[in-house]
């Protein structure tokens, strides 16, 4: 038989860990992330869904005289935007920043532009075609309209 040896007249208890500083210190670390955490407000702009079921197989561009304030952001191939407004501008953008500095500057020169046609080659990136239409809703355009081209027709 084993005898248990107590000192002093007291009987030693068995030492149970206290939680209650690491739940503590769980919480502070959880409250921190949570209050230091970037959150970016996700917006977005309303696209218009295709009214038939089946793909369209010839595009037809819509008359540009009903609607002559418009802006077309073209991206080609090789995923560089091309900016062309109807009063005869046209400029390359390499990136989204200038892309966005570009339409701004072009749609304080031509006044009142409520739309954006974005041509976007087959082989562009969609993340490109997307910033494209983001840089137009930063701008404040009401209409967008999607057309894919087979191959650039923008003259360098």
């Amino acid at each position: 038989m084993s005898e248990q040896v107590s000192f002093g007249g007291k009987k030693l208890e068995e030492d149970d860990l206290d939680m209650t500083p690491m739940v503590d210190v769980t919480f502070l670390l959880l409250i921190f992330f949570v209050m230091t955490a970037a959150f970016t407000i996700q917006t977005s702009l309303p696209v218009p869904t295709p009214q038939s079921e089946e793909a369209s197989t010839n595009a037809v561009p819509e008359d540009t005289d009903e609607d002559p304030e418009f802006i077309t952001v073209k991206v080609d191939a090789e995923n560089n935007f091309w900016v062309t407004a109807t009063n005869g501008l046209d400029q390359e953008c390499t990136d989204i920043k200038d892309l966005r500095t570009q339409l701004r500057l072009m749609k304080d020169d031509m006044g009142e532009v409520n739309k954006i046609v974005v041509e976007a080659n087959e082989e562009s990136l969609h993340a490109q075609v997307v910033a494209a239409i983001d840089a137009g809703m930063v701008i404040g355009v009401d209409q967008v309209q999607l057309m894919t081209v087979q191959e650039d027709n923008i003259n360098y």
